[in-house]
């Protein structure tokens, strides 16, 4: 009974975390852009810049939602 009752609180946290990743990633993909959609639209002449910049922000966004994931399979797979 009480390890049934562990395996399904893994699945909710697991759900949780995951749920919080994606949120987290989101959001911080959401801001980047808009910082760089107004940093260009003020001084077009860096765009390259920005871009650059931006992507390398957007890798590590996204890097907060992988290992959300990463987590929520450790936690399903105990």
């Amino acid at each position: 009974m009480a390890v049934e009752q562990t395996l399904d609180l893994a699945k909710l946290g697991a759900g949780i975390a995951i749920g919080f990743g994606a949120i987290g990633a989101g959001l911080g993909l959401g801001i980047a852009t808009k910082g760089v959609l107004d940093a260009i639209a003020r001084q077009p002449e860096i765009k390259a810049e920005a871009f650059k910049n931006f992507i390398i922000g957007a890798g590590l966004a996204e890097a907060t939602a992988i290992y959300a994931l990463f987590i929520a399979i450790m936690l399903i797979s105990k």
